[in-house]
């Protein structure tokens, strides 16, 4: 069992800490909320759909998604849309610089946490040819144990993700700080973005 912890542990390491616009996003509403746990909406949401999408890579249902290519393309449209609603919301978004006010609403938090983590194709794609093929290799309680690795990784991250951008947001007095990490983080999904429009090319022409 040890070794499905430790594989687990490091698999989940490697996919999760590149810099994507679930983290950045995460990130952006822990330096922008006024307080800590008014980001939770966006930490726990971005973990319950990491959780969703490990479970169900292990258990192999999310293969169907992958071969119902109309399905594919559906979803990357709605998460096209999504993602630049987001990034124009980031881009016009500006903290009060007195009382450190800012973030997203809870619904929006939700909302937008929800299309970064299941209507992302390359995390989706993380979790079905890396997570769900290395789980393979596991039966019974290691499998058990690989899986919950995983999402005790993903939800440590997000923690980590949200409590270092409050970090950000309190060394930033005037509130320009957090202008600039709005503008990176609505330039890196936008980024996403462009990717997402690639893959919705190649399914299309």
């Amino acid at each position: 069992m040890s070794e499905a912890v430790i594989h687990g542990f490091l698999l989940a390491i490697g996919l999760i800490l590149p810099l994507g616009a679930q983290n950045v996003f995460v990130f952006n509403q822990g330096a922008n909320q006024s307080k800590l746990i008014k980001a939770f909406p966006a930490v726990i949401t971005a973990g319950i759909c990491d959780s969703i999408l490990i479970s169900l890579a292990v258990i192999g249902v999310s293969l169907v998604l992958m071969s119902l290519p109309l399905l594919q393309i559906v979803i990357y449209i709605i998460g096209l849309i999504f993602l630049l609603y987001m990034a124009w919301t980031l881009w016009n978004e500006t903290p009060d610089p007195i009382k450190q006010e800012g973030g997203l609403s809870t619904t929006k938090q939700i909302s937008f946490a929800l299309s970064v983590s299941l209507l992302n194709p390359h995390a989706i794609m993380d979790t079905i040819g890396v997570i769900g093929t290395s789980a393979s290799a596991y039966e019974g309680n290691n499998k058990f144990a690989f899986t919950l690795t995983c999402i005790f990784v993903s939800w440590i991250w997000f923690i980590f993700l949200a409590l270092l951008g409050k970090s950000v947001g309190r060394i930033d007095k005037s509130g320009k700080l957090l202008v600039v990490i709005n503008k990176l983080s609505c330039i890196i999904i936008i980024a996403v973005a462009i990717l997402i429009i690639k893959k919705l090319c190649q399914l299309l022409f």
